[in-house]
C-alpha cells in the first residue's frame, strides 16, 4: 500500500472577500504524478504553495508525513546571485566526480543543450546575478532535479523551456521514483506525465484519474451527464476531446475510459476544421498569392541565418514552425512583415519577397504592446472595431469577444493598467483579431495563457478563414491549430517535416549524435588528414576577437540584469514596462547573436 506524503484537510484560502479554495480536502501518496489545471486566478499556485509549506491556510490543515523530503519550483528562485553556477547545481565538485555520474550528465545535458552550457559566457563557472529570469529558472530546476526528494512541487516547470527540453524533462520525469505534484499549461507535458489531474474551480477542486486527455473525456462526460440541454452538451470540452480521439499525430496515449463511451460522446461532433471549405473562403479572401519567398537570404547582423530560401505561404495555409534559439524563426517572420509593411519596397539581404495586394497581416509579436495604461478593457477592443467577422456567416461583438477571451462583464471595464501580464497578452491577441486579418503570424502566443483560454482560442482559430504561422514551444497548440511543419535546424535551411514534431526531436537527436560522436572521430583521424593549423598571426587575432566579445557581453549581461530590476520596480506603470521589455528583448537578441559569434570562434 503506497504511503500517504501529505494531507489536505478541509482547507480554507480567502483573499479580500473572495474564498480561493473553500473546504478542499485532497491527498498526495508515494508514486503519484498529480497535473494541476485551472484558470489563471482560481487557485493553482496558491494551492501548491501551501502544499509546500510556503502558505499557510486560514481554515483546515495540512499534514506531512515525517522526514518527508521535498524540493520545489516556485515562480521566484532562490539562487545566491554571488554564486556561480557550479557552485549551485554541482555543489563544487570536482570535475571528474560528476563527470562520471551519468545521471548528473544526462540533468546538465537535458537543461542546458551540453555538458558546456552553450549559451552561457563562462559555462559551470558563469556568475548567476546577471542572468535572465529564465536562465536562472533552469538553473533552479537542475539544482531541484540532481536531488533525491520524495515529493516534488513544480510551478510552471516548461516556462522557458524549448520543444527539446521539454521532450527531455517529461522522460526524466517518468523515470523518477518521485511523487509529484505540477502546475502547467503545457499540455502534452501533463499527458505525458501525469496519472492524476487536480481540477482547480471557483473554490473547488476536483480529482480525475488518468493524465489530460483522460481529463478532458471525464470532464466531458461529467458535463453530459449533468446537462439538461443540447446547448450544454455540446460544449468547448466535447470538441478538444474529438480532437484528442482522431486527430493529434503525435499522440501515443490513449483514455483508460471505455473507447466506446468517448465514440458516443463524440459521435456527432465534426472534424475540428472543415480543411476544403476553409481553402475555398481563403482563396476567395486572399486571391492565389500570399507570400512568395524567392532565394532569400534572411541575416541578423552579420550572422547569415537562412539562405537560398525559396517558399510559399498560399491560400489557407496553417504552417507550424519548429527551430533551435538563433536559428531565424522570428528574423523570418520580421523579413514577411518588413516586405508587406512596405508593400514589396523592404527587400531582405538578397532574394525577393512578393506580397499579395489582398493580403491583411496581424503579427503578434513576443512584445507587449503598448497602451494607455488608463484605458478600460472592452474601449482598447472597440478602438480597432466595434464588431468582427469571423467567417463562415460567424460575427461577434467586441463585448462577446471579449467574454471568449476570459474578459467578463465586470472585467472588461478594468483599466489596462491593472491587468496581469497574461491578461494584457490576451488583450494583445484580442486587438489583432478584431481587426479582421486575413493572415495571422504568431510567435509565442501561448506564452501567459491558462488551459481554458487556450482551449477558446483553438475553438476561434479552427474557423478562421486564412493564413496562419505559428511559432511555439507548446506542441499541442502546434498539432491542434497547424497542418503542416516546418523547421529550421541552424543549417540555414528549412525542411517541412511530414512526422510534425516527433521528427523534428528525432532530427535534433540525430544531429547530437553526430557532434557527441565528432571527437571521437577526430582523436583517431590521421595526422594527415588534421585541419591545418592557423598561423600565429591567426590564433593571436582570433584570441583578441574573443575577448573583445566576452567584454560585450559581460556589458549585455549588466545591462540585461538592470532591465530586469527596472521591471520589477516599474511593474505597475504599462506604459513603463511596455518600454522597459523593448529594450530587454533588444539586449537580449544581441547577446544571442555575440554568443553564436563566440561559438564559432571558438570552435574554429
Amino acid at each position: 500500500m503506497a504511503v500517504n506524503l501529505a494531507t489536505i484537510e478541509s482547507v480554507t484560502k480567502v483573499y479580500g472577500t473572495r474564498a480561493l479554495l473553500d473546504a478542499v480536502t485532497l491527498g498526495v501518496s508515494e508514486g503519484d504524478r498529480i497535473g494541476v489545471v485551472g484558470r489563471n486566478g482560481d487557485g493553482k499556485t496558491t494551492l501548491i504553495r501551501m502544499l509546500a509549506k510556503l502558505e499557510e491556510p486560514d481554515g483546515g490543515r495540512i499534514t506531512w508525513s515525517g522526514g518527508l523530503r521535498m524540493a520545489v519550483l516556485t515562480q521566484h528562485d532562490s539562487l545566491d546571485p554571488e554564486a556561480t553556477i557550479r557552485h549551485e547545481v554541482i555543489a563544487d565538485r570536482a570535475d571528474h566526480e560528476w563527470l562520471g555520474d551519468a545521471r548528473i550528465r544526462d540533468i546538465i545535458e537535458g537543461l542546458f543543450g551540453g555538458l558546456d552550457l552553450p549559451g552561457f559566457s563562462n559555462g559551470l563557472d558563469t556568475v548567476i546575478g546577471p542572468l535572465s529570469g529564465g536562465e536562472r529558472r533552469r538553473i533552479a530546476l537542475a539544482k531541484l532535479l540532481l536531488g533525491e526528494p520524495d515529493l516534488i512541487v513544480l510551478d510552471e516547470p516548461t516556462n522557458h523551456l524549448d520543444v527539446e527540453g521539454i521532450a527531455w524533462l517529461a522522460r526524466h520525469l517518468q523515470n523518477r521514483r518521485s511523487a509529484l505534484v505540477c502546475v502547467t499549461h503545457d499540455r502534452w507535458f501533463l499527458d505525458q506525465v501525469c496519472t492524476r489531474m487536480w481540477d482547480v474551480q471557483r473554490g473547488e477542486v476536483r480529482e480525475y484519474e488518468g493524465g489530460y486527455s483522460d481529463y478532458v473525456f471525464a470532464r466531458a462526460e461529467r458535463t453530459r451527464i449533468e446537462a439538461t440541454e443540447e446547448q450544454k452538451r455540446q460544449n468547448l470540452a466535447r470538441k478538444e476531446l474529438a480532437w484528442l480521439r482522431r486527430g493529434a499525430p503525435a499522440r501515443t496515449s490513449k483514455p483508460r475510459y471505455r473507447i466506446e463511451a468517448a465514440n458516443a460522446l463524440i459521435a456527432d461532433v465534426p472534424e475540428p476544421r472543415d480543411k476544403s471549405e476553409l481553402m475555398k473562403f481563403a482563396n476567395a479572401r486572399l486571391g492565389r498569392t500570399v507570400f512568395e519567398v524567392d532565394d532569400v537570404t534572411v541575416t541578423a547582423g552579420e550572422k547569415v541565418l537562412l539562405e537560398h530560401l525559396t517558399w510559399n505561404l498560399g491560400p489557407g495555409d496553417r504552417i507550424g514552425l519548429l527551430g533551435v534559439n538563433g536559428a531565424g524563426k522570428t528574423s523570418l517572420l520580421r523579413a514577411l512583415q518588413a516586405a508587406y509593411a512596405s508593400q514589396g519596397d523592404v527587400q531582405p539581404a538578397s532574394g525577393v519577397i512578393k506580397v499579395g495586394k489582398t493580403v491583411r497581416l496581424a503579427y503578434l509579436s513576443q512584445e507587449i504592446a503598448e497602451l494607455d495604461p488608463a484605458t478600460r478593457v472592452l474601449q482598447a477592443v472597440e478602438q480597432v472595431r466595434g464588431r468582427v467577422d469571423l467567417g463562415k456567416g460567424r460575427e461577434m461583438t467586441a463585448g462577446q469577444l471579449c467574454e471568449q477571451f476570459g474578459f467578463g462583464k465586470d472585467k472588461q471595464w478594468t483599466p489596462v493598467g491593472d491587468l496581469s501580464g497574461g491578461e494584457r497578452r490576451r488583450l494583445q491577441l484580442l486587438r489583432l483579431l478584431m481587426d479582421e486579418p486575413n493572415v495571422l503570424f504568431l510567435d509565442e502566443p501561448t506564452n501567459d495563457l491558462d488551459i481554458e483560454t487556450l482551449n477558446q482560442l483553438e475553438d476561434l482559430l479552427d474557423g478562421w478563414p486564412g493564413s496562419m504561422i505559428v511559432i511555439s514551444h507548446d506542441r499541442f497548440f502546434i498539432e491542434r491549430t497547424t497542418d503542416v511543419t516546418y523547421a529550421l535546424l541552424g543549417d540555414r535551411r528549412m525542411r517541412m517535416l511530414p512526422g510534425g514534431v516527433d521528427e523534428y526531436l528525432e532530427r535534433r537527436a540525430a544531429v547530437a549524435a553526430v557532434v557527441a560522436a565528432a571527437p571521437a572521430a577526430a582523436a583517431v583521424a590521421a595526422p594527415a588528414a588534421a585541419a591545418p593549423a592557423k598561423s600565429g598571426a591567426e590564433s593571436r587575432a582570433a584570441k583578441k576577437e574573443l575577448q573583445r566579445i566576452e567584454r560585450q557581453l559581460a556589458k549585455l549581461e549588466q545591462q540585461e540584469s538592470k532591465l530586469h530590476d527596472q521591471l520589477a520596480e516599474h511593474a505597475a506603470d504599462f506604459s513603463k514596462v511596455a518600454e522597459l521589455d523593448a529594450q530587454l528583448r533588444k539586449v537580449q537578441e544581441e547577446k544571442e547573436e555575440l554568443e553564436l559569434n563566440w561559438l564559432e570562434l571558438a570552435d574554429s
